[in-house]
């Protein structure tokens, strides 16, 4: 993961092959637009009574004295239109890194026009360079546009794997517990 100190990451703006379409690692500037992402993505998911991120957080958690994600932001020219959240993970098995994508959003408004994948395009690229094994994300089942568009690149579902996860109260027990 880079630092947010990395000024020469940060500045760095990234041609895609899709025409105008460009993409930028996100600033601590960036996060009121990170967060107008994250509610579109929420509300377009049914999930926005779970959003209680605030620019607050965001500013400390990406871009705080210990950063755990990266953000890039995808822009048509120069009008802000996508962004994908993301961070490493480590494959035991391959006992290498890996990057898992927490969020990848195009505005609906701007859909189709190959944004999408060319931010997925980037994080593979990304993975290769960072010598990561795996690119890996979730997706809502009943997200058939996603499903449709992520087969589409090559992406492979991993049924056999059931997600479990730990929140709020349950997690604060669980660690109390301990």
């Amino acid at each position: 993961m880079r630092s947010s100190t990395d000024k020469e990451y940060f500045l760095t703006l990234i041609d895609t092959r899709v025409d105008g379409f460009t993409l930028r690692p996100a600033t601590e500037e960036d996060c009121p637009q990170i967060l107008h992402f994250i509610r579109q993505l929420a509300e377009y998911e049914k999930l926005s009574y779970e959003v209680v991120a605030t620019e607050a957080k965001l500013r400390q958690t990406l871009f705080g004295e210990h950063p755990t994600a990266e953000v890039l932001l995808g822009f048509y020219r120069s009008q802000p239109v996508a962004f994908a959240l993301f961070f490493s993970n480590y494959s035991t098995f391959l006992a290498q890194p890996g990057i898992y994508l927490e969020d990848l959003f195009v505005d609906p408004a701007w859909r189709g026009k190959g944004f999408g994948g060319a931010l997925l395009r980037y994080l593979a690229h990304l993975a290769v360079k960072r010598n990561c094994g795996r690119l890996e994300w979730s997706v809502l089942d009943w997200n058939e546009p996603a499903l449709g568009f992520y087969r589409s690149l090559g992406a492979q579902a991993q049924d056999e794997w059931t997600v479990h996860r730990v929140t709020g109260q349950a997690l604060r027990d669980l660690g109390q517990s301990f």
